[in-house]
């Protein structure tokens, strides 16, 4: 009922930048919060930065003071600006959103198809 897509993945060099985006579409009702998740090869999956309908923001410890998230509710997107890019960065990263449908009216995570992010000299 809800879909997410992500964009703006990609090969970067250490000390670089990406943006990545996430339009939720589909039958939405409503998004309590948007988020972005990463999981490297042989790791687990864990959460990056997350942002709720009225802003407030949370982020991994290793990824603060680097990665900002902002969103754009009127066009149900969410964005992680991602500056001075570590190789451990790397890792395929995924949107989420804790979202109700129209079709089906309770708050259900859902999740994008993931976009690869590769840091490397």
């Amino acid at each position: 009922q809800v879909q997410l897509v992500e964009s703006g993945g990609g090969l970067v060099q250490p000390g670089g930048s990406l943006r990545l985006s996430c339009t939720a579409s589909g039958s939405i009702f409503s998004i309590a919060a948007m988020g972005w998740y990463r999981r490297a090869p042989g790791k687990q999956r864990e959460l990056v930065a997350a942002i709720t309908s009225g802003g407030s923001t949370n982020y991994a410890d290793s990824v603060k003071g680097r990665f900002t998230i902002s969103r754009d509710n009127a066009k149900n997107t969410v964005y992680l600006q991602m500056n001075s890019l570590k190789p451990e960065d790397a890792a395929v990263y995924y949107c989420n959103a804790a979202a109700s449908s129209t079709v089906i009216p309770a708050t259900s995570d859902y999740w994008g198809q993931g976009t690869q992010v590769t840091v490397s000299s």
